[in-house]
């Protein structure tokens, strides 16, 4: 649509373009807080789950080549209590953040509003997988061993 508009001090006629219409960014906050979580409760999966899972299934030479091809695994492996403390400050961080955006309205346009309720269930579900990747680890990471020493 273009708007036309007289400019007094050279008296002739100006085309205009209107701005686009703003669009929100692709991750609204509550998504990037949940996908930041999701990238941290990965690397509780990395440090410590699929180590154990490959050394359960009788993969150590799996290990041991990830190991030699990746040496920063083991520095991770030892520091474990920070990274799943990272973990579930993001986890917390991002849980907060859900909750609040989930108390705010959506707006009153019909594609908008879809589209709010879209973006909402999403990062809900990227938290929950976050959620669940966390519990796995911590399982693997703090549980097992327990239960190997018996």
């Amino acid at each position: 649509m273009t708007v036309i508009r007289a400019t007094p001090s050279l008296h002739s006629i100006a085309l205009r373009h209107p701005s686009p219409p703003f669009r929100s960014p692709v991750l609204s906050a509550p998504r990037r807080l949940a996908a930041l979580a999701l990238v941290l409760c990965s690397s509780t999966l990395v440090c410590c789950a699929l180590p154990a899972f490959l050394v359960l299934i009788g993969a150590g030479s799996v290990l041991a080549t990830a190991l030699s091809w990746w040496p920063g695994l083991a520095v991770l492996s030892e520091q474990k209590t920070v990274v799943f403390g990272l973990a579930a400050a993001a986890l917390l961080v991002a849980g907060v953040g859900l909750w609040r955006s989930a108390r705010l309205p959506c707006p009153l346009d019909l594609q908008a509003a879809q589209r709010c309720r879209q973006r909402r269930r999403q990062a809900q579900a990227l938290y929950a997988l976050s959620c669940s990747l966390f519990a796995l680890g911590s399982f693997a990471a703090f549980v097992l061993p327990l239960l190997a020493w018996r």
